[in-house]
């Protein structure tokens, strides 16, 4: 029992002793002011209620020498019941910037590792905790805020290290020239930012011009402004000064700079002329070219619109002169612009003006414009002839007769000296002209096909030179008026139609061609005589095109129908044509047949007997032909005379003289003695487009061949057939033939076989194909070849019997 008590007692006096140790350290922290009891406990009983403290910023001076610094120390109620670990987080500890702050983790004791600059890093907010030994929290996380003390450590920098401005010669004292500005990268909530501006030094450009301080600076905006009279350009261009800023209101640190400021011109003085007479000479006849110059002085600033000027030219009723600026010089350039006449007015006096191009200033003495007088001579020389009208226009009908007067008085001279005339140009040789008169006459009749002539237009060129040798061209447009010439011509002349039943026989396209222009062509007028309107009738189609067709049914045989075709010319020219018309049989296409399918297809019968003795015949006539050739052969080799070589025969007449001469110009249809073109055309051969040819040998001989690029049916031009007597129409009836060649639709394509005429049956000329037919080389006597000298030896030798 007495144990019991003792150990009771004991118990009693630790239990005081360690409440009496936490008052008085409570107390002790109570009563140090560094130490914040952040999680400070408040209440009664078993239930403690928690008020977070607002902490106040704890502030920290930059760039410190003591290092490292300590700054606060923070606790928990918790260290009464144990052991308790403090920690810190944030910027500036485990974030960057790292390493700033630093917590002792036993006293919570935070501390300043390195010194602190605010311009890089003003303030930092960190997190404490406290922890067991665990790691458990044993408080909620609490706000530390940082706060970086500024100290005047940077001094001000001038935003630019020179500035430029300016202001106009004779300002006003308090004119504002230019600001300037300046930086502090200290706190700007304290003295270490605030500003201060002066000028410290100033000068003139020319050096000492001026010796008066004219500007002044606002210490805090940095207005510069003009704080005296006197600024005049032509005395003083330019001014440097030497600015100052400096913090702590002007006390503190400094920075310098530089303020360049030009005097810029107004404009104060007006332009004299120096001199203000002027003598000057031009040639007449000469424009666009300069006569002289004039000069001024201004004594405002060169290349500026108060130096640059303008010049005005008066009494010029005529308007012959002109003057421009010289932008470089501010001369005045006087030029002709229009041509002066010597035999007109030998002198001219010009006044010219001057006035700058900005207005003059207010500042600037009430002066009158300065002028200048200027006397022009003008300078003789020979003119050249000049034609009334360039070009020469003459408007004639294509049809008008050789030896007609076109054009007179066309040309003139300013000297009345004599003139010659002369064609430079002629390509046709249409025109001749009067050398003295100059008037031009037609030397031949116009051809509208001529290929000189474009758009009814003929061009030519005519050239007058004076006594004294000075000359001038025209051309000569001779506009070819359209006349009614030649009668409209019906195509095609010749057609097959099918016999028989009308219906089946819808007629044919008709055209005409005329070899006029419009208006003088096209349309035609297509009219059948009344003698034939019983069984013919002709139907327009369009203004070129008309369709002949017959009104009663038609026998198999020829017909000759007359067209009567005009055309739309003034006068209008009419033309009669024969149309012959073939009516043949036609098969169930519509198509004409061959007179042999016509005759096997008619009702007349033919026996099998007939048949073998009419192709008996026809062989044994064949065979009788082929024996006469040879026989005839054999006869010519015989003649052959010895010694006179293989190519020589027995005839005395001449070969050349057997060359046949004729004038037909080509196959076509209705030639019978050519070759027949159907049976020379290969379809393989044909290129696809434009033509349409003859589809092969068997067709009717009277298909046409008809083009993709044109109507069918349409007519062939009319070629001519013989060529001129005169030489120098040579070339006209070449181009007309090859004009016609090139418009004809009925041609065949350009590849397809050619086609020659018939030269006449016989020749007295040896045949080459008979040569050595009938007889072996040992008939033949070859020793004349040894006699052609050693060229033909190897000839000879192969031909030697030895």
């Amino acid at each position: 029992m007495a144990l019991w008590r003792l150990m009771s007692c004991l118990l009693s006096l630790l239990v005081c002793q360690v409440c009496s140790s936490a008052e008085y350290h409570h107390r002790e922290a109570e009563q140090d002011p560094h130490v914040l009891y952040l999680w400070r406990n408040r209440g009664k009983g078993m239930i403690r209620v928690k008020r977070d403290w607002i902490i106040p910023p704890i502030r920290v001076s930059e760039n410190s020498r003591v290092v490292p610094e300590n700054l606060v120390q923070i606790k928990s109620d918790k260290i009464f019941s144990g052991e308790v670990i403090y920690k810190l987080e944030g910027p500036g500890v485990d974030q960057e910037p790292k390493n700033l702050f630093e917590i002792d983790d036993k006293t919570g004791m935070i501390r300043s590792k390195r010194p602190l600059d605010r311009e890089q890093h003003s303030s930092f907010t960190l997190k404490a905790f406290a922890l067991s030994p665990s790691g458990e929290r044993l408080e909620n996380p609490t706000t530390i805020e940082i706060m970086v003390l500024d100290q005047n450590d940077n001094k001000p920098n001038f935003t630019q290290k020179q500035f430029f401005g300016s202001v106009q010669e004779f300002s006003v004292p308090g004119t504002l020239v230019m600001s300037v500005s300046a930086t502090d990268a200290d706190d700007p909530m304290t003295e270490n930012a605030v500003l201060g501006f002066s000028i410290v030094g100033q000068e003139s450009i020319p050096p000492n011009a001026v010796n008066k301080t004219m500007f002044g600076i606002n210490n805090q905006t940095g207005a510069i402004y003009t704080r005296d009279v006197g600024l005049d350009r032509e005395v003083v261009k330019e001014f440097k000064l030497k600015l100052r800023v400096a913090d702590m209101g002007g006390d503190g640190l400094i920075g310098d700079a530089v303020a360049i400021i030009t005097v810029s011109d107004i404009n104060n003085h007006a332009p004299q002329f120096h001199p203000a007479s002027y003598n000057i000479k031009a040639l007449e006849n000469v424009y666009n070219v300069e006569i002289g110059r004039v000069s001024v002085i201004d004594r405002d600033d060169p290349g500026t619109g108060n130096w640059e000027v303008k010049y005005t030219v008066s009494h010029d009723p005529f308007g012959n002169f002109a003057i421009q600026t010289d932008p470089v010089t501010n001369q005045g350039i006087l030029t002709v612009v229009k041509p002066l006449d010597y035999e007109i007015k030998r002198e001219h006096t010009l006044i010219i003006t001057v006035e700058n191009i900005n207005p003059p200033s207010i500042k600037a003495p009430n002066l009158p414009s300065s002028s200048a007088t200027v006397s022009v001579t003008v300078v003789n020389e020979n003119e050249a002839p000049y034609f009334k009208e360039n070009p020469i226009l003459i408007q004639v009908p294509e049809n008008e007769k050789p030896g007609k007067l076109l054009k007179r008085n066309i040309a003139s001279d300013p000297d009345h000296s004599e003139l010659r005339f002369e064609i430079s140009k002629d390509p046709e040789g249409w025109l001749d002209i009067n050398r003295e008169t100059g008037n031009i006459f037609l030397r031949r009749s116009f051809n509208m096909k001529s290929p000189h002539v474009k758009n009814n237009i003929y061009s030519a060129v005519i050239k007058v030179t004076d006594a004294g040798g000075a000359s001038a061209s025209a051309a000569v447009n001779i506009i070819l008026e359209e006349t009614n010439d030649f009668p409209p011509q019906v195509l095609p002349l010749s057609r097959f139609l099918c016999a028989g039943d009308r219906r089946r026989t819808p007629g044919f396209l008709l055209t005409a061609v005329d070899e006029d222009r419009s208006p003088h062509a096209a349309p035609f007028i297509f009219v059948i005589p009344d003698s034939l309107l019983s069984n013919w009738t002709v139907t327009k189609v369009n203004d070129t095109h008309a369709i002949l067709r017959p009104t009663v049914e038609l026998e198999a045989g020829e017909y000759t129908v007359t067209v009567w075709v005009t055309d739309s010319g003034s006068p209008s020219q009419s033309a009669l044509s024969q149309v012959n018309v073939t009516a043949c049989l036609c098969d169930s296409y519509g198509d004409c047949r061959s007179e042999a399918g016509a005759f096997l297809g008619s009702r007349v019968g033919i026996s099998f007997i007939a048949l073998i003795i009419i192709i008996a015949s026809g062989v044994f006539l064949l065979v009788l032909l082929f024996l006469a050739v040879a026989i005839n052969a054999c006869g010519r080799r015989h003649h052959i005379k010895k010694g006179s070589g293989l190519l020589v025969g027995e005839s005395e007449d001449d070969i050349r003289d057997n060359i046949l001469n004729y004038d037909e110009q080509g196959g076509g249809e209705e030639d019978e003695n050519a070759f027949n073109i159907d049976l020379l055309w290969n379809p393989r051969d044909a290129p696809p487009a434009p033509w349409s040819f003859y589809p092969g040998p068997g067709l009717p001989r009277g298909k046409q061949p008809l083009r993709k690029d044109a109507p069918h049916n349409l007519p062939s031009p009319v070629y001519p057939r013989r060529p001129p007597a005169d030489p120098a129409d040579i070339e006209d009836y070449i181009n007309e033939g090859l004009e016609a060649a090139d418009n004809d639709p009925n041609v065949p394509p350009y590849d397809t076989a050619l086609i020659y005429d018939f030269e006449g049956e016989g020749s007295v000329a040896g045949s080459l194909s008979s040569i050595a037919s009938g007889s072996s080389d040992g008939d033949q006597d070859y020793d004349y070849l040894n006699n052609w000298g050693p060229r033909f030896q190897k000839l000879a030798n192969m031909y030697d019997p030895r």
